[in-house]
């Protein structure tokens, strides 16, 4: 009989599952993961940025998490010897509206306790002579890092810690058995006195399994990226973000230098049509039968239908996903972008089409259900997991 068993290898999983064993000295912890490779959906196809929480509601929890997971994110990437870099970022306003937005967005960050300062567009040339814009703010604390390894060196934490790690075992469903659960994965069976799932793109199929009368679902949406080509990667030294639209939770298309070396160009946020497959014209008829059934899917394309067809347009012509870029990178061309993995994430959707910008918990007895765990998750993780590991104190 295990004290905890946390389902799901991502990083908030992995974060969870560390801070369940530094609060629980001798714990009896098992961590089930489906692939046979840790962080290998989201958190290991995601854009490497650690964030400073600019973007977030002074005094929210996100906000107050993200400031606590860059210092964290910082702090576990140096004891273990995981390479990162601040190159610190600019979000650049390119017209009169976006300069609006960044006033705001300075307000909040001031409120939340982050560094920064308000450059104009003749600084701004200085600092990057590849973009132009009619301000920007710099934010000095943000850097870059490659999750994948994060999570890698938490699951040798959690290991040396006692806890143990079970890969390539798809869990199908938690049974509450009283005072105690089964964690059931085919022919394989863990009982716990606690469970946590963080399943992240098979959130809402596990507790719908679980027994949880859940009320979203999970709506999955593409990141499409490119990668600059050789030549051109000493275009910009900081990351470059536009000034996101405050109605929608994804943050523009961005240019990222990335910790091994290359830059990249994105995401868009687009419908995918499976929720692991990262190929272009990946399709799960399953999928899409979850969010095409539920009510709160149309509702939401209701809502965005105009910037969906964006989107879309976006993924199909390399050269309207262009014309984002040269809004604030004039200097880019086609030939400049390379392809790149893509990403997907996991977007939890209410039955009255609103999506979920804040975390999702389901409890039910021993359970606790981690529906959703928003942007950005992954600078967060560290916090995020002590949060989710105090729920059981």
């Amino acid at each position: 009989m295990y004290d905890f068993c946390i389902v799901g290898g991502g990083i908030v999983g992995l974060a969870t599952a560390m801070a369940v064993l530094e609060t629980r000295p001798g714990a009896r912890l098992v961590l089930v993961e489906k692939e046979d490779a840790l962080g290998s959906h989201q958190t290991g196809h995601n854009s490497g940025v650690i964030h400073a929480g600019v973007y977030y509601a002074p005094g929210s929890l996100k906000a107050t998490l993200c400031r606590e997971g860059e210092v964290a994110t910082k702090r576990f990437c140096t004891e273990h010897g995981i390479p990162f870099a601040v190159p610190g970022k600019l979000i650049v306003a390119t017209d009169r509206m976006e300069l609006d937005r960044l006033g705001a967005l300075e307000t909040n960050a001031r409120k939340n306790g982050i560094a920064l300062r308000r450059v104009d567009g003749g600084e701004l040339r200085e600092l990057e002579p590849g973009i132009v814009g009619l301000g920007a703010l710099l934010v000095e604390a943000s850097g870059i890092v490659d999750y994948g390894a994060v999570a890698r060196a938490m699951g040798a934490v959690i290991a040396k810690q006692g806890g143990q790690i079970v890969r390539s075992a798809r869990v199908d469903r938690i049974e509450e058995r009283g005072d105690h659960v089964r964690v059931v994965a085919g022919g394989q069976a863990w009982e716990a006195r606690h469970a946590i799932a963080c399943a992240g793109l098979q959130a809402d199929r596990l507790a719908a399994a679980s027994g949880v009368d859940i009320d979203f679902r999970i709506v999955p949406f593409r990141g499409e990226y490119y990668a600059v080509r050789p030549e051109k990667r000493a275009l910009v030294r900081r990351m470059i973000y536009p000034v996101p639209d405050p109605a929608l939770p994804f943050l523009g298309i961005h240019l990222t230098p990335m910790i091994d070396g290359s830059l990249t160009v994105g995401p868009n946020a687009v419908l995918a049509l499976a929720r692991e497959g990262y190929e272009k014209l990946a399709l799960d008829i399953a999928d899409v039968a979850s969010f095409a059934r539920f009510p709160g899917f149309w509702r939401l394309i209701g809502r965005n239908l105009r910037s969906g067809l964006g989107e879309m347009k976006d993924s199909a012509f390399k050269a309207s996903y262009l014309e984002k870029c040269h809004k604030y990178c004039p200097s880019l061309e086609l030939d400049d972008l390379l392809p790149y993995r893509a990403g997907i994430r996991a977007q939890a959707v209410m039955r009255d089409g609103t999506m979920v910008h804040d975390f999702l918990f389901r409890k039910s007895g021993n359970v606790l259900h981690v529906c959703n765990a928003p942007s950005p998750a992954a600078t967060s993780a560290i916090p995020i997991g002590r949060m989710i590991a105090g729920k059981f104190d």
